[in-house]
């Protein structure tokens, strides 16, 4: 029988393995099942660089983030935030402007809990437990109505899960609502897998087939494919490019070619 740790909610079925916690294990955090840890395992006997794919997006939400800041936004709605580590989203903005206003979303039951744990105290952050594929249910979560303001410009951030949304689940109409929903001066982040650009395009197609395990399999898409989903906004530039070509710290710098396996794109509302 597979242990159950202290801080897991009862709920959940811990021999399953979960996107949002293999995420956590790619970026060392300790809230993950060894169903996940093997998961995680096969994966990177795949393609050894998904940790730093899963690390290039984190890295692209921080430039992100500074860059809403510059734009004076103050307010983040995070859908599919996945379960706190290091260099989150309230860390980043609050550390830049401690009145930065900090929304997660996410229905994984681990990323719920611990979100709460590890935001207790803070005025100014809260999770919303929601499936992005409800997008009503995000936008009129009472944490979203609490903490943020609709009418005023808001950083959408969906990094690392809208390749999460198989066709089926609508994801054209699904963001469109919540782009609709943003006050002009908002701005929308993008990370998403692709087979587009990476070296090792045999690897990434064994990574989804771990996925295929759980619950949210991984779908690939070209830059083609999700540039509809800014419709409406501007795509500021550098466009949707490979995760470290999107506004690098240090332009040119050394990086695994693995990431050239994840795409980001960010676009502004007029």
């Amino acid at each position: 029988m597979t242990d159950r740790p202290s801080w897991a909610p009862q709920d959940i079925d811990i021999t399953k393995p979960s996107a949002s916690r293999i995420y956590d294990y790619f970026l060392g955090g300790s809230h993950n099942f060894e169903v996940d840890r093997q998961a995680a395992a096969a994966a990177l006997r795949a393609m050894p660089g998904v940790p730093a794919i899963s690390q290039a997006n984190r890295a692209v939400m921080h430039r992100a983030i500074r860059y809403a800041l510059d734009l004076g936004i103050t307010q983040f709605l995070d859908i599919g935030s996945g379960i706190p580590t290091f260099g989150s989203s309230h860390e980043v903005a609050q550390k830049a402007d401690p009145r930065a206003r900090v929304v997660y979303v996410d229905n994984d039951p681990v990323a719920f809990a611990h979100s709460r744990a590890v935001l207790d105290g803070n005025e100014n952050a809260a999770v919303a437990a929601a499936d992005l594929r409800d997008p009503q249910s995000v936008l009129g979560h009472p944490e979203t109505r609490r903490l943020l303001d609709l009418g005023r410009p808001i950083a959408l951030l969906l990094v690392a899960v809208v390749h999460f949304l198989s066709d089926a689940d609508r994801p054209a109409e699904v963001i469109a609502t919540l782009r609709d929903a943003l006050a002009p001066g908002s701005i929308m982040v993008i990370t998403h897998a692709t087979l587009e650009h990476g070296p090792t395009p045999t690897g990434q197609r064994a990574v989804q087939e771990v996925y295929q395990r759980t619950s949210t399999p991984l779908i690939m898409r070209s830059a083609g494919e999700l540039e509809p989903f800014f419709a409406g906004f501007d795509i500021i530039e550098p466009g949707i490019v490979p995760l470290p070509y999107w506004r690098p710290d240090v332009p040119g710098d050394d990086h695994d070619p693995a990431v050239l396996h994840g795409l980001a794109g960010v676009g502004l509302k007029a």
